[in-house]
């Protein structure tokens, strides 16, 4: 083989290694895995678990950084004074005993980082149908762990390596790809220039004539009008447009601080394709944006409890928005919030 062409080959490894992951999101029967553009996925049980949750996560590469955790808990439980979950779990109706010393408990939650006891937690379980409490209602279905686990081995590429959990084999774990280089999204002028007084009434005033001249549906009397600098030549508009039961559509705009007002409509598109949807761009649902950030957000809830739904951030970056955090949650199972949605996307 001429150098040449090993170089190339070297360079093609190389350049690979470095691009993201594709995002993806899947259930297998009552449990579901999400792993993001680092290959960070987390696996837990959805459906109708009455508040007892598992949860993996695993990073990618050789190091092999993963946590374990169930824990009783979600909006339907009061969480008294109880026993300790980790000596009231079942499996089948038989006890589970914990083995190691590398187990974090307390009454509602006992946790793990050490990946000899995870692995072994797990082989314990996988072949089972059901993980309950004693005089407890709370249930964990263990149908589709195994294919969950199948599917982290081989989206993280361990298949016949030492450190996968199913697929498991003789390579070394340096056989394992290294996570993708994280991406950065840097910050544009953190601390822009406020406002005058003066300048602040022109642009209300500009985003009321938008308003005017805009096709919403929302009731004249509700719509509102939000302006906030972006940096020191731009502002961020925002009108409230359409509403529904829970979530509400905004229009935005980039707007130069001084007249004569150009105004650039704000478009939000994911750099990945996103699960169940053939769409990339990304509705102003919820809209809102973080002075201290810096920082514009979007949550569009699935429904009212907001316990399911798509979550986005975006960082202005001189000249659009750029994606830096996608989270998302499918099931509508009562348990999480948007804020600890698995995430699909993330940037430094």
């Amino acid at each position: 083989m001429s150098y040449r062409l090993l170089f190339l080959l070297l360079l093609t490894a190389l350049s690979s290694s470095l691009t993201w992951a594709a995002p993806v999101q899947q259930e297998f029967s009552d449990w579901q895995v999400t792993c993001n553009n680092q290959n960070f996925c987390t696996a837990r049980n959805i459906g109708l678990h009455h508040g007892l949750v598992m949860t993996l996560t695993r990073s990618a590469g050789a190091h092999n950084d993963s946590t374990l955790r169930i824990e009783l808990g979600g909006p339907e439980n009061l969480l008294p004074k109880i026993p300790s979950i980790s000596t009231r779990l079942l499996i089948d109706g038989s006890p589970v005993k914990l083995a190691g010393e590398h187990w974090k408990i307390t009454p509602w939650r006992f946790s793990t980082g050490d990946n000899q006891t995870i692995t072994a937690f797990l082989q314990h379980i996988q072949e089972g149908q059901l993980l309950t409490l004693v005089q407890g209602t709370q249930s964990i279905s263990l149908q589709g762990l195994k294919a969950a686990l199948l599917f982290i081995d081989d989206q993280q590429k361990r298949v016949g390596s030492e450190t996968a959990w199913i697929g498991k084999g003789a390579e070394p774990p340096l056989s394992v790809p290294p996570a993708p280089a994280l991406k950065s999204v840097a910050k544009v002028n953190p601390t822009p220039t406020p406002f005058s007084h003066e300048e602040f009434n022109e642009l209300l005033d500009y985003g009321s004539l938008r308003m005017s001249s805009s096709q919403c549906s929302l009731d004249p009397l509700r719509r509102e009008i939000w302006v906030t600098p972006l940096t020191d030549d731009k502002a961020l508009l925002m009108l409230s447009c359409e509403s529904g039961a829970y979530n509400t559509i905004y229009r935005a705009w980039l707007v130069t601080r001084h007249k004569p007002f150009v105004a650039q409509a704000v478009r939000l598109r994911l750099p990945f394709q996103p699960p169940d949807s053939e769409d990339r761009d990304i509705e102003l649902v919820n809209l809102t944006f973080n002075d201290k950030t810096r920082e514009l957000a979007t949550l569009d809830k699935s429904r009212g409890q907001g316990d399911c739904g798509v979550q986005t951030r975006w960082r202005y970056d001189g000249q659009r928005f750029r994606l830096v955090r996608y989270a998302g949650q499918p099931a509508c199972d009562n348990w999480q919030g948007p804020d600890a949605w698995p995430t699909l996307w993330i940037t430094r």
